[in-house]
């Protein structure tokens, strides 16, 4: 008798497998992070532990800075700095997660009640101010004014990119040129600054250091990319998360981009009343999933993922084909699979 295998489920499979290596290649680097986190996030004032760590207990992979954590080790980083900066990488994100909350009127984050729920937005604000803070405080204690230019400039282009998201929330005249532009911006900055870092405290050459942020700004985009297919899928359910919020927003994200210029005047109309004048009725969600499988948007969106990701796959290629590198390899399909 023939044996069928559920491709998805063997897809999700590797995909976990990928970050369960990651995690035990790092573990005790993390454990020091996790640590430090705790730590430095300390302040006399009691919202600000409180609410900063309701929002970094509440589940999440850790996954930038393990790259940190990664990408030092891939270089045969010995040292303890990585330790700090990587803590640095995830109060930077955790920043931006506390302000993204509150810009998109989110109430859930990975199944629990996100912290502008709890304690409202001024307090999510301010305490996301708090954790930028400080973050550049740990770069300057770091010493390495080059350390610092990639992590301060990182901060800013995600700013920007949140910007670039605003203007162009809402306009389904959006290219998916201008689209790339914004997540570039507001997602891959950081992913490629967590790995460039690796290799900039390891004292690698220029080229190793370049690779490395080329690596990382794909993963971002990849990241991306997915979760824009994920706000359309049924595993949103899985992830805490209520299937199609992008569209309640009005964001336009590359599935409504491709589905939009691949549509007829008629189906143009139905986007600018649903996504420009947010006029929305009963079942337009579901009309708008019809019309992203009618026109191959999500999984043309998916392939968009591949590409970028055979592009961070050869970017490692000038690194040994040891563990590490090949964990940072397992990184990509784990990005994508979450999509399956």
């Amino acid at each position: 008798m023939g044996v069928v295998i559920n491709l998805e489920e063997e897809k999700k499979d590797k995909g976990k497998e990928a970050l369960t290596n990651l995690l035990e290649l790092v573990q005790n680097d993390l454990d020091k992070v996790n640590q430090t986190i705790m730590q430095k996030m300390q302040s006399p004032v009691a919202l600000i532990p409180q609410l900063a760590g309701h929002l970094i207990a509440s589940g999440g992979k850790r996954l930038r800075p393990m790259l940190t954590l990664a990408s030092s080790r891939l270089c045969g980083y010995e040292g303890d700095r990585h330790i700090q900066l990587a803590t640095c990488v995830e109060f930077i994100h955790s920043a931006t997660l506390l302000h993204d909350d509150v810009v998109d009127k989110s109430e859930l984050r990975r199944g629990e009640d996100t912290a502008n729920a709890i304690w409202g937005n001024k307090a999510s604000v301010l305490v996301g101010d708090f954790l930028f803070s400080r973050s550049f405080e740990l770069m300057t204690e770091d010493g390495s004014l080059e350390v610092l230019k990639i992590l301060s400039n990182a901060s800013s282009i995600i700013a920007e990119g949140e910007v670039m998201q605003l203007v162009t929330a809402n306009d389904t005249d959006t290219t998916e040129e201008a689209y790339m532009e914004v997540i570039c911006a507001k997602t891959a900055a950081l992913f490629a600054a967590a790995c460039e870092i690796g290799g900039v405290i390891s004292e690698r050459p220029k080229s190793e250091c370049d690779a490395l942020m080329s690596y990382g700004k794909n993963l971002g985009i990849i990241f991306q990319l997915i979760d824009d297919v994920l706000d359309y899928s049924a595993e949103q359910k899985t992830l805490g998360k209520t299937i199609g919020d992008d569209f309640l927003e009005g964001k336009i994200t590359l599935p409504i981009v491709l589905a939009f210029r691949r549509g007829t005047d008629e189906e143009r109309e139905f986007w600018k009343r649903t996504m420009e004048d947010l006029d929305q009725k009963d079942g337009d969600l579901e009309h708008a999933i019809e019309l992203m499988n009618k026109y191959d948007a999500l999984t043309d969106t998916i392939e968009r993922a591949r590409h970028y990701s055979k592009i961070a796959q050869d970017a490692l290629a000038i690194f040994p084909d040891n563990e590490y590198r090949k964990s940072l390899i397992g990184i990509l399909d784990f990005c994508i699979n979450r999509a399956y």
